[in-house]
């Protein structure tokens, strides 16, 4: 069995693969700082409520943006897994071109992400990411990664307006039904949401007019959810995206991966 790990800033996504399909996923916050025997003791607890036992795992790989972590999920592997991992940026073969001017400084996830919408949507495409940071990536008709735009995220905005405005306090985020505010909490509610959703239709549509031809435009990410449906720009809400991405890389890259696949 498959452990695939997707290591944002905020949160990190654990999911399991059994040769055939996802069997289970857990999302926790991104803490740097735990260690391998506190990663093994709390994937063992999630695992046995879904009746299943961490050395049922025999695979593993990881996508991370967070360099001070990766130690200890490669001990993780090593020390509970018994495998050594794929890391994406380390030691494995992606198989995609990045057309970019310095393509070692694009994130693993920007890359992840590309293999995951690739495999089950057309190109050309538009992948949006909303997590920490807004990313909008293009891949090619011909698949390969040209680049994009990196925004603040949606929580990252509201807690920099908080921290920079002393009057203005912090809101739950939501939709609001109206543009227009009526007093301070609902205003802000509305420059938050509605505004991230001008700022991802805005970016979406300059960069259609920019490459002057029709894309296919994916959202994922955990805030992709807010969004999705409140903007007719976002084709496919695909919240597995990224994992999917690391499942193909894992495919790419091992023989039995390979043959799992025919």
């Amino acid at each position: 069995m498959l452990l695939a790990i997707d290591q944002g800033n905020t949160n990190s996504v654990f999911a399991v693969h059994d040769g055939e399909q996802w069997v289970a996923q857990w999302r926790s916050a991104t803490a740097p700082s735990r260690t391998a025997d506190e990663y093994a003791a709390w994937l063992s607890q999630l695992m046995a409520m879904h009746r299943m036992d961490i050395r049922l795992l025999d695979a593993c790989v990881i996508a991370s943006v967070v360099p001070q972590s990766i130690f200890n999920l490669r001990n993780l592997s090593r020390r509970y897994l018994g495998v050594e991992p794929l890391i994406v940026g380390e030691n494995t073969q992606l198989g995609i071109q990045v057309r970019t001017l310095k393509p070692a400084e694009v994130g693993a996830d920007r890359l992840v992400n590309a293999l995951g919408a690739l495999a089950v949507y057309p190109a050309p495409l538009i992948v949006v990411d909303s997590g920490t940071a807004i990313k909008l990536d293009v891949i090619g008709r011909d698949g390969a990664f040209e680049g994009g735009a990196i925004a603040p995220g949606v929580h990252l905005s509201m807690e920099a307006l908080h921290d920079a405005a002393a009057k203005l306090p912090r809101v739950a985020l939501q939709r609001p039904q109206r543009v227009i505010g009526n007093d301070t909490v609902s205003a802000l509610q509305s420059g938050i949401f509605w505004g991230h959703v001008a700022l991802i239709e805005g970016m979406i549509a300059r960069i259609k007019a920019e490459r002057n031809e029709a894309m296919t435009v994916v959202a994922t990410g955990g805030a992709a959810s807010l969004f999705h449906d409140a903007s007719a720009a976002i084709d496919h809400f695909d919240p597995d995206l990224t994992i999917r991405g690391l499942l193909e890389i894992y495919r790419r890259n091992t023989t039995t991966g390979r043959e799992g696949t025919r």
